[in-house]
């Protein structure tokens, strides 16, 4: 019988893995992704039932550690690095429980040597990859409002998302502070859009979107991918390894289906994209005399110059009701006031602020407790009733600058279910970030006082915060110091791509989706381009 092998074979069903599914899918070739997780119902999120702020912190906890699902993987994120690993596997991906702020990179955000003299330049730039940021907007459904002086021209198809009482409030403080601020792109229609129905404000957009307003990648991409002929997504397979020939090539992958049984899957072109953390674990389980120290990592640099966004929080707690809680959570006013290097500070690059909603009622009332704001006893109600719907909080993403010490590397103990080694995390926070977290978090708290909080908390860094996980396949022109070139080809292999956020050389102030997503369809376009010499 003769070998089943198929023309692309993706790793990976997240907003990475989708865009670039759906992008190949008009080649006219066979195209699969494999996926370890399963899909996602929207009738299983937990904002359809009564205990929906429990399982939001169970269940559907944004840490592969507490869920312990099937589809997921522990990971050693503790032994090593203050900042915990945040990821999901499903159809779809960790943006089922993402919040959708979808901020684009800046143009400075890619010459960061050549501005700054740190890190290094990306071997492409923003006005390469502008058009995939616009077809990537329209395919998802980007709610947004054209204008903003902090990027170069660009419209959202669908007008922004509400500001609210709070937005206002905080608008006003900015203008008072003379810092930049704009409603921010959100990946949240904000109208009817491509068959699905705009926001109502529930708020619990970090459990997955119930009402599927929200644009994860298995409600935007995916439908779209499987019209196509010659496209398959398996579920439930966890791939263990890419296998090559012994021309160096890749040709297929070794993986465990949903009974736990060891199959392989042959395939002319492999594409990756794990994210940030699971592109290096597989990587590097992937031994072969070839590569004694895992696949495409002749430079050494697999899993090396990891990089998180260090994460902090400024609440402030105002006189009246503003119901902050409801509403999308992500951010409803972001500014990149402080997002560039300004040599008047102690420190290279900088951080965005985002102004996000408050916290529901079980959240308020343990948040309260912890904090000593909401006691037990006769004052309780009158307690809550303050801090309930009355509360802002300012994020704070500050930029990651890429060191070789952080990295992944594979546990040497701790291992999934079918036996692969699990990931772990060494991470250090930077001295250029032990400088810019403090000066973060003061203009947080003015911030919050121009507005007239009477009442201000702050955390920076925060532990459960490793949102973003970029930077350990580095992209660049150099095969010595980086991993993949500027087509997402591994200098090591030719017909192995990676388009997840780990070939990111920079983290820039903002967050990554809307970058991962253009990258993934501007390698893919390249790779549709020229599909005829691709060995070559």
């Amino acid at each position: 019988m003769a070998e089943d092998i198929v023309d692309f074979l993706i790793i990976g069903a997240g907003p990475s893995g989708a865009a670039t599914t759906w992008s190949l899918s008009d080649t006219s070739t066979r195209i699969m992704c494999m996926e370890q997780g399963d899909w996602m119902k929207q009738t299983d999120y937990p904002s359809n039932y009564r205990n929906w702020e429990r399982l939001l912190n169970t269940e559907m906890s944004i840490s592969p550690n507490v869920r312990q699902n099937k589809s997921d993987y522990p990971i050693n994120d503790t032994e090593n690095s203050p900042i915990s690993i945040a990821n999901f596997n499903a159809v779809g991906g960790s943006s089922i429980l993402y919040a959708a702020h979808f901020p684009r990179f800046h143009p400075f955000d890619f010459k960061v040597k050549t501005l700054d003299g740190v890190s290094e330049d990306w071997p492409i730039d923003y006005y390469q990859i502008e058009k995939f940021y616009n077809l990537n907007d329209k395919i998802i459904g980007v709610s947004g409002l054209g204008g903003d002086p902090a990027y170069p021209p660009k419209k959202a198809p669908l007008p922004p998302i509400p500001m609210g009482q709070m937005g206002n409030i905080m608008a006003k403080a900015f203008n008072q502070l003379g810092w930049h601020w704009w409603p921010p792109d959100v990946a949240i229609i904000s109208e009817p859009y491509s068959g699905r129905d705009k926001c109502i404000n529930l708020g619990p957009c970090v459990s997955g979107c119930t009402q599927g307003a929200k644009s994860s990648a298995d409600v935007t991409y995916w439908p779209l991918a499987l019209r196509k002929k010659g496209v398959e997504l398996k579920t439930n397979c966890r791939v263990r390894e890419i296998t090559i020939n012994k021309s160096g090539l890749a040709n297929g992958v070794i993986y465990y289906n949903e009974d736990g049984i060891e199959c392989r899957q042959k395939a002319e072109v492999v594409i990756i994209a794990c994210n940030g953390v699971g592109t290096p674990r597989l990587l590097l389980n992937s031994v072969s005399k070839q590569f004694p120290d895992g696949l495409a990592n002749r430079s050494g640099y697999v899993g090396k110059n990891l990089m998180l966004h260090p994460w902090g929080k400024v609440e402030g707690y105002f006189e009246h009701d503003l119901k902050s809680y409801l509403g999308p959570i992500g951010c409803c006013i972001s500014s990149q006031e402080f997002c560039d290097t300004d040599k008047n500070r102690n420190f290279l690059r900088g951080f965005g602020l985002q102004m996000n909603r408050g916290t529901p009622p079980v959240a308020t009332a343990q948040e309260g407790f912890i904090n000593g704001d909401i006691n037990l006893g006769e004052n309780h109600h009158d307690e809550f009733k303050k801090h309930f719907g009355t509360k802002i909080s300012c994020h704070i993403c500050f930029e990651d600058l890429p060191e070789i010490h952080n990295s992944v590397t594979l546990d040497p103990v701790l291992k999934d279910s079918n036996g692969i080694p699990a990931p772990k995390i060494n991470y250090i926070i930077s001295e250029n970030s032990k400088k810019m977290i403090p000066y973060g978090v003061d203009r947080g708290r003015e911030l919050m006082e121009t507005a007239g909080a009477w009442k201000i908390h702050t955390d920076a860094p925060m532990r459960m915060a490793g949102w973003h996980l970029m930077g350990t396949t580095r992209m660049g022109n150099d095969p010595n110091i980086s991993v993949v070139n500027k087509w997402g080809c591994c200098h090591d292999i030719k017909n192995l791509f990676i388009v997840d956020a780990s070939l990111f050389v920079t983290s820039a102030a903002v967050n990554p989706t809307s970058t991962i997503q253009a990258i993934a369809l501007y390698i893919s376009d390249h790779i549709k381009n020229n599909i005829a010499n691709i060995f070559d």
